[in-house]
């Protein structure tokens, strides 16, 4: 008559088995999303700001590389997703494209910053899985 699963083992199987990560995974999960920002100033500094961080730590930390190839994936997407824009500049659509994807960018970046912050696995939207 009794179900087999107490309710212990119905909870820990609906939770994660993986521990909390440490406040320094959480800062270092943020900067890879951050590191995008670098492309302000340095041509390509979207993608290789986010790749270097990865590159260092991705093997510290199971949350450092999960965050680490969440940003490098979206800024390669991004990078896509402008080049077609400035392609379709000559439609003029493209314009308004541009205008958009930066204001897009600018908020899911600090989004998923603040949720690495908080030791949030965050996905982005729109976000091609080019790394694995």
């Amino acid at each position: 008559m009794s179900d087999n699963n107490t309710p212990s083992q119905e909870q820990s199987a609906n939770q994660p088995n993986e521990t909390m990560p440490t406040a320094d995974e959480k800062q270092m999960g943020m900067f890879c999303h951050l590191a995008a920002f670098a492309g302000l100033v340095i041509p390509f500094g979207s993608i290789v700001g986010p790749l270097v961080i990865w590159l260092m730590k991705k093997d510290t930390s199971a949350y450092i590389d999960y965050h680490g190839k969440e940003a490098v994936n979206f800024q390669i997407t991004m990078a896509i997703a402008f080049f077609v824009s400035f392609i379709l500049m000559f439609v003029i659509i493209g314009f308004f494209l541009v205008a958009g994807l930066m204001i897009f960018e600018l908020v899911v970046i600090i989004i998923a910053a603040i949720r690495a912050s908080e030791g949030v696995e965050y996905q982005y939207p729109f976000n091609f899985r080019f790394i694995k």
